[in-house]
């Protein structure tokens, strides 16, 4: 079986889920596959607010109580903000994601990475110094994957990625897909990990 990820590359929610994803395709036998997408684009085209447009407190439940309640459940680091660079650009930092798959690195290990140096160590993920910091880290070499990355070939797939997730009705990060259903949000992971072993009835869309 296969779990399709969708995320972003700036994503609290992906961060907080990361691992227990991995661990649950560990214990099922299940692969994954990679797909870093615009969530600026895939939110708005599924009728949500952008995160300027929300409330404060919407802000501070999800992006403040929620957020460290998660972190601390799953015994993770996280700072208790959003990051300064938050609010940056994405394109670059999600292309070097599908460069790198594509360059067979161990995704696993760099997804991890790069959301911990955001999510952690407040790194800017527009700077190209930054990134090759964290594919450092991850015993990558920066400057041949931001290469690959500023190619149209990764822009391409990058745009491919983001107009699949708005088709399949994606309107946040992280979601997964198993077997074609949907589930969004990294606690439903539980959810995840049953169906791969036991599918649930019903399907999705619904029509």
């Amino acid at each position: 079986m296969e779990i399709e990820y969708y995320y972003a590359s700036y994503s609290a929610y992906a961060y907080l889920g990361n691992a227990e994803l991995h661990a649950v395709a560990r214990r099922t036998g299940a692969t994954i596959k990679y797909i870093p997408m615009d969530l600026r684009a895939v939110m708005p085209a599924a009728g949500s607010q952008s995160f300027t447009e929300r409330s404060q407190a919407h802000k501070d439940y999800f992006f403040g109580r929620e957020m460290i309640r998660w972190a601390e459940h799953r015994g993770l680091e996280m700072m208790d903000r959003i990051p300064t660079h938050h609010g940056n650009d994405i394109t670059l930092s999600n292309c070097l994601l599908i460069a790198a798959d594509k360059a067979g690195a161990d995704m696993e290990l760099l997804t991890n990475t790069i959301l911990y140096a955001h999510w952690v160590q407040d790194a800017n993920l527009d700077n190209e110094a930054d990134l090759k910091d964290i594919c450092k880290r991850a015993g990558l070499d920066g400057n041949e994957l931001l290469a690959l990355a500023k190619t149209s070939e990764i822009k391409e797939i990058y745009k491919a990625n983001t107009s699949e997730a708005i088709k399949r009705h994606v309107f946040g990060s992280p979601t997964y897909f198993v077997g074609g259903d949907m589930f969004y949000g990294q606690d439903r992971l539980h959810m995840v990990e049953r169906a791969l072993l036991k599918p649930y009835k019903g399907k999705w869309p619904r029509n």
